[in-house]
């Protein structure tokens, strides 16, 4: 059955869970292309990012959102607020958690953030599926007591074993996602993966190639705006960033020595924004020192979050 005899539905699914669950791993993987960065670093996703994924009649705006953890800075609230606001306006929600660290940790930090998530479910009547990823590497009698416990109050309707990097899985949470959302017309093109100015994405991927080159000397003190987008006649397009930093120490590790490094960032960005955007990129990176952008109202604005008043 297609779509013209099909009734088509929509609705939205908000993806949460603990910093460096896997969900924009999982996001990725369910709509099949890249939408939301990834990195090793904890917290790399500091909004919510729309992609859109569709499986028969069904649209599913999946809603990657910041991971939930307790909140130190200003930006870590923002985010938190972040992810909370796009669970609560969502038709379901997805609990993603790292099977192998809540197993291998359960006392650890990802373990007492998922227990505050927890807590924070039992609260709302939103339709909610636990789904354990990264469980390659696992052997079911580990996983058993781990459901046991993550769902012994019963807050979820389905729980789902995944491998979001290897797309273990993806197909049947893809299909509990797609019977809970209402009927009604669908938001967006079905070709369309993703709702995400080129703008933002494109700083998106080079904050992305930042964090995987220099994950282990640079802190949370770091990021990226699109200055300028200039079309070419050509078709190509000059894009223009501004990569900031808190101090000068830090902008010395971004340029590297000689300027290889930001050259390197350079390089592998434009090279994954022109597959994305089928065209060719004149990219052009400047490092700036700014003390206080994590404090600024333009960055929040910029970013798509929204700024959190002084408690």
């Amino acid at each position: 059955m297609n779509a013209e005899t099909e009734k088509t539905r929509c609705g939205f699914i908000a993806v949460i869970g603990a910093p460096n669950a896997g969900k924009s791993t999982f996001v990725n993987a369910l709509v099949g292309t890249k939408v939301s960065i990834v990195s090793h670093k904890v917290q790399t996703t500091r909004m919510a990012v729309r992609g859109v994924a569709m499986r028969g009649a069904a649209q599913l705006v999946l809603v990657d959102t910041p991971g939930i953890f307790k909140p130190r800075r200003r930006l870590d609230r923002a985010m938190v607020n972040a992810a909370w606001a796009g669970a609560g306006d969502a038709d379901a929600v997805l609990l993603i958690v790292d099977a192998q660290d809540l197993a291998a940790h359960p006392e650890g930090p990802a373990a007492r953030d998922t227990a505050a998530i927890l807590d924070e479910l039992k609260k709302t009547p939103r339709k909610a599926a636990l789904v354990l990823n990264k469980i390659d590497a696992m052997k079911r009698a580990e996983l058993l007591p781990l459901v046991e416990k993550l769902n012994a109050d019963g807050v979820f309707q389905q729980v789902f074993m995944i491998s979001a990097l290897k797309g273990d899985g993806i197909a049947d949470v893809a299909e509990w996602c797609a019977a809970q959302v209402p009927e009604g017309p669908w938001l967006y093109p079905a070709d369309q993966a993703a709702d995400i100015p080129s703008r933002l994405l494109a700083a998106e991927i080079t904050r992305e190639k930042l964090y995987l080159r220099l994950h282990d000397e640079l802190p949370y003190a770091t990021t990226v705006e699109t200055e300028k987008w200039e079309e070419k006649k050509d078709g190509s397009a000059r894009i223009d960033q501004v990569i900031y930093v808190q101090r000068d120490g830090q902008k010395a590790i971004v340029l590297g020595k000689g300027g290889r490094a930001v050259k390197a960032i350079g390089e592998a960005a434009r090279k994954e924004m022109e597959e994305l955007f089928g065209r060719r990129i004149h990219l052009f990176l400047f490092v700036k020192v700014r003390e206080n952008w994590a404090d600024t109202r333009e960055h929040y604005r910029e970013i798509g979050l929204e700024y959190p008043e002084d408690e």
